[in-house]
């Protein structure tokens, strides 16, 4: 870890270098002092403005005058060394992002998660029957977080689970801040852009009743979807559907039993497990820095800071679950805290489309461990577990656990 800097008066962003669930402090004296304040950004080349505030962030990030679009393409004061591309979904014109979420939320409809709830609860249950039965100790990265969402997004979107070193390799790249080069990152999206055009031909000479075969037949108003959206989609969906709620199930387990009182309570008490999930996805960041680069498209005012109209903006969602001002002891787990307005799907118009999905395998999960293995225990001593390092998501590489 590194401690906060400054560039003159400015501080240099990140303020450190966390790969676990620590947060630097920098946040907190920011969220009470100097709620929007300015920031130096290790690429582009500029400053940005940091949001700390939960309130602050939630108005910001609906505000339409803070544009990712208009920053996409361009060499903007950002957090990761790719520039944010303009054909991508994040950095569309509203119009076009709105469209195409409208066209993807008919084929992923609260029905469709509903639906396949009995099934997610059978994939989390046999997986931890598996555990059980090879016996301690055991990793529950690899044997149970990452194969739920996996197994999950597969079956929805009718793609063979043999065939996912393929979209892990490319989310590996996708999801990497520094531990990759910009040319393997090129070479992994070239390669599964190739795969996902193989896999879409496919489909279409050969429909399908499947997240895919949905996409595929996905209008608006007589307004298809077309190929490279579909190729898009197709992929945001295969990587977003695994990657980030892999972490975060490794990552809720190791909140509970770093501290077991945690995981005994829900073992007593599996009816809290819905909130006990919502203050875990508050207090276990997720992301490793801020988001994508907003730039604002004219002067605007926020919580007393002047933004001028072409200034960069971005978001911490890490400080704003742990402002003491929207969640009272912000800093305590509480499994049992209601309301929980967290913001760690986001807010506003890219608001994650796939919460619903994430918060039923977490829950799942979290419900199949303590019904099966109430003595669950880590293995290992908090400070001998290893996190990834230059990823944008805060994972574990393993989590052992015995029983």
């Amino acid at each position: 870890m590194k401690c906060p800097v400054t560039a003159g008066s400015l501080r240099l962003y990140p303020f450190s270098d966390r790969a676990d669930l620590t947060v630097d402090p920098t946040y907190g004296d920011l969220r009470s002092k100097e709620p929007v304040a300015r920031v130096r950004m290790p690429y582009g080349g500029g400053d940005a403005w940091l949001v700390t505030r939960h309130a602050d962030a939630k108005k910001a990030l609906s505000d339409p005058r803070l544009s990712i679009a208009a920053g996409a393409g361009r060499d903007v004061p950002r957090a990761s060394p790719r520039i944010q591309e303009a054909d991508g979904l994040m950095g569309m014109p509203p119009e076009a992002h709105a469209r195409l979420r409208r066209l993807v939320a008919t084929a992923f409809t609260p029905k469709r998660v509903r639906d396949i709830a009995p099934r997610v609860a059978e994939i989390a249950d046999r997986l931890v029957a598996d555990v059980i039965e090879t016996g301690p100790p055991a990793d529950l990265v690899r044997q149970i977080a990452l194969p739920v969402p996996v197994t999950i997004i597969c079956e929805m979107m009718g793609v063979a689970t043999e065939e996912q070193p393929i979209f892990r390799a490319f989310s590996d790249a996708l999801m990497s801040s520094t531990r990759y080069s910009d040319d393997e990152v090129e070479q992994a999206v070239q390669e599964f852009v190739a795969y996902l055009g193989g896999l879409l031909a496919h489909r279409r000479a050969n429909r399908t009743d499947d997240l895919i075969g949905a996409l595929i037949e996905a209008r608006d108003d007589g307004d298809r979807l077309s190929e490279e959206e579909l190729i898009m989609l197709t992929g945001g969906l295969l990587v977003g559907g695994h990657e980030t709620t892999a972490s975060q199930i490794a990552s809720h387990l190791f909140v509970l039993l770093r501290d077991r009182t945690r995981y005994e309570t829900l073992c007593a008490r599996p009816e809290l497990i819905p909130t006990a999930v919502e203050e875990l996805l508050r207090v276990a960041p997720m992301w490793a820095t801020v988001g994508p680069t907003r730039i604002a498209t004219e002067d605007m005012e926020l919580n007393g800071a002047t933004i001028r109209a072409g200034d960069a903006v971005i978001f911490s969602l890490t400080s704003a679950n742990l402002d003491d001002d929207a969640f009272p002891d912000a800093a305590d787990v509480v499994l049992d805290r209601e309301p929980n307005a967290h913001i760690a799907f986001g807010h506003g118009p890219h608001f994650c489309i796939g919460a619903s999905l994430a918060r039923l395998e977490i829950q799942a999960t979290i419900g199949a461990l303590v019904r099966r293995l109430p003595n669950l225990r880590l293995a290992v001593k908090e400070n001998e577990l290893e996190w990834h390092r230059g990823m944008m998501v805060r994972s574990l590489v393993a989590l052992p656990v015995r029983w």
